[in-house]
């Protein structure tokens, strides 16, 4: 790269780089050219098999058009069905971390998990304390957050991966 020191006008190149760079600046709101300014729509799914039981947890993440960005699931060991559906959501607010998001919905057909992270319910179960504590760390990460509970049906795809893997698990052992 040549540096232009002399009072002529700089190298057509370097003029054209400049004036995009000022168009960039002066036209582009901060929003669209920082990576990180997504939304990330998370659907979330925990399930066990037995209450407790071998459980998984699950999560598909869209971008607001409907493109499906991931979808994953992880087997959890032996917890209850609560237990699961707050995995769920850990797992789909770190995946949705992980792709830059910084507003994300979350959707879920859990009603206590929902309730609880918006205040409306109390955590009584000590053990449910810690699970609820992570979960509103997470979404302390994003600049906005929203969740909200939909029938099964309407989360089919999350349930669909906790089912197939709880499936997996029992057909290998």
């Amino acid at each position: 790269m040549r540096v232009h020191t002399g009072a002529s006008a700089p190298p057509p190149v370097l003029r054209a780089s400049a004036c995009l760079l000022r168009r960039r600046e002066r036209f582009v709101p901060a929003a669209l050219h920082n990576a990180a300014a997504m939304k990330v729509i998370v659907n979330v799914d925990g399930g066990a098999r037995g209450n407790p039981g071998p459980a998984a947890a699950a999560c598909v993440l869209r971008s607001p058009d409907g493109e499906i960005l991931g979808e994953h699931a992880q087997l959890l060991g032996t917890v209850t069905n609560n237990v699961a559906e707050y995995r769920a959501l850990l797992l789909g607010l770190a995946r949705a971390q992980e792709l830059g998001a910084d507003d994300v919905e979350v959707i879920g057909d859990s009603e206590l998990i929902a309730k609880q992270v918006q205040g409306v319910y109390k955590v009584r179960h000590a053990a449910m304390r810690p699970l609820y504590l992570q979960a509103m760390q997470a979404l302390r990460q994003f600049e906005h957050w929203s969740i909200r509970t939909v029938p099964r049906a309407q989360n089919a795809d999350a349930d669909a991966l906790v089912n197939a893997a709880l499936d997996q698990a029992a057909a290998s052992s």
